[in-house]
């Protein structure tokens, strides 16, 4: 196996307090790698894990070609057009993808491939989880503050969705324009661009690149709890969780790499223990063997989150809880009592078949 990271410029935020781990992701298939040999040491299994880091500007073909030529099966940590051209080369017709890093909606819709299963959880999971959950409180009335860069006008749209989706009102939306250091000014800033917003329940935060968002909660005009980029969350892993055993993986993690274990991990960690699972049932190694099993209804994985976590068959994504959190505790995990589904009620999350215009995975 190889896991296949494309390097990032990431642009200057206004606080430095959460600086991004070198090994994000890599950590992760790391952890699990160092699971799955545990268990494939009892099969007569063994399993490598190469790295490959491509620096800012790089080839990153070129590297996927290499890594292919290879590897049948790659983790691929990139952008989802990076994704997509990976996906499309000659070199990985036969190969088997994971897509450990983006949560664009695209990569589950139109622009889906078959050679690509997705373990890092789409964004639309995320936001539905988060608004069942406002949907239980009957904190029904929303205003949201969205960033100005792309991937916080994706989730601004995101959240827009899941909140139309499950009844939540969004009465009203301003955009984030200021470049003030909020360090010194959060306290003189905040009140003032929160103070026309119409009475609400909760202020929606879209600030994906994570800029603005820690220095809203305790500084908005009216006293009110804060969600979407910072305060509550939808996420598909976080440090809070210990129940069903996360607590153990949690430990493994961070004896391992001295740092708590983030959604990217997470990604990475499912998506090797996917295939150590599938090769430990099958006894193959054959790409299309392992897809077959992966995406049919034999396969289960235990991801420490209460229930076995399944692929769906006409997307790829994989079926799992998502945890609505705080900075301290888990405060629910959806999909929450009374949200019913016809098959399987981790579909009420994220792009369920009949919105889905995926065709490549067939049916």
């Amino acid at each position: 196996m190889t896991y296949l990271r494309q390097e990032a410029e990431l642009p200057p935020v206004l606080s430095n307090l959460d600086p991004i781990p070198e090994d994000r992701g890599i950590a992760g298939a790391e952890v699990a790698l160092t699971d799955t040999k545990t268990t494939g040491s009892f099969m007569g299994h063994d399993y490598s894990l190469a790295f490959v880091s491509v620096e800012p500007g790089g080839d990153f073909l070129d590297a996927a070609r290499k890594a292919l030529a290879a590897s049948r099966i790659v983790f691929v940590d990139g952008s989802p057009e990076e994704i997509l051209a990976i996906a499309d080369l000659p070199e990985a017709r036969d190969a088997l993808l994971f897509n450990v890093a983006s949560g664009a909606r695209r990569l589950r819709d139109a622009d889906c491939r078959a050679n690509v299963l997705h373990t890092m959880a789409e964004d639309a999971m995320r936001t539905d989880a988060l608004m069942q959950m406002l949907k239980a409180r009957r904190w029904t009335r929303t205003v949201l503050v969205v960033g100005p860069k792309p991937e916080d006008q994706a989730f601004a749209e995101t959240l827009r969705a899941s909140a139309q989706k499950f009844g939540v009102e969004v009465l009203a939306s301003k955009n984030w324009t200021f470049d003030t250091d909020l360090r010194r000014a959060a306290g003189q800033e905040i009140p003032l661009f929160t103070q026309d917003f119409p009475d609400h329940d909760v202020l929606l935060i879209a600030d994906e690149a994570d800029d603005f968002a820690r220095y809203m909660q305790d500084n908005t005009w009216l006293p009110r709890p804060v969600a979407g980029s910072d305060g509550l969350q939808g996420e598909g892993w976080a440090p809070v969780l210990e129940q069903w055993a996360a607590v153990q993986l949690q430990n493994r993690f961070e004896k391992a790499v001295g740092r708590e274990m983030s959604s990217r991990d997470y990604a990475a960690w499912t998506a090797l223990r996917t295939i150590g699972e599938a090769v430990t049932r099958t006894n193959s190694a054959d790409p299309a063997v392992l897809r077959d099993f992966i995406l049919s209804d034999k396969f289960a994985l235990d991801g420490f989150k209460g229930r076995s976590l399944t692929y769906r068959g006409w997307n790829g994504q994989l079926r799992q809880p998502m945890a609505v959190v705080n900075a301290r505790a888990l405060v629910e995990l959806a999909p929450l009592e009374g949200y019913l589904h016809q098959t399987n009620e981790m579909d009420t999350l994220g792009l369920d078949r009949p919105e889905s215009t995926c065709t490549a995975f067939g049916g």
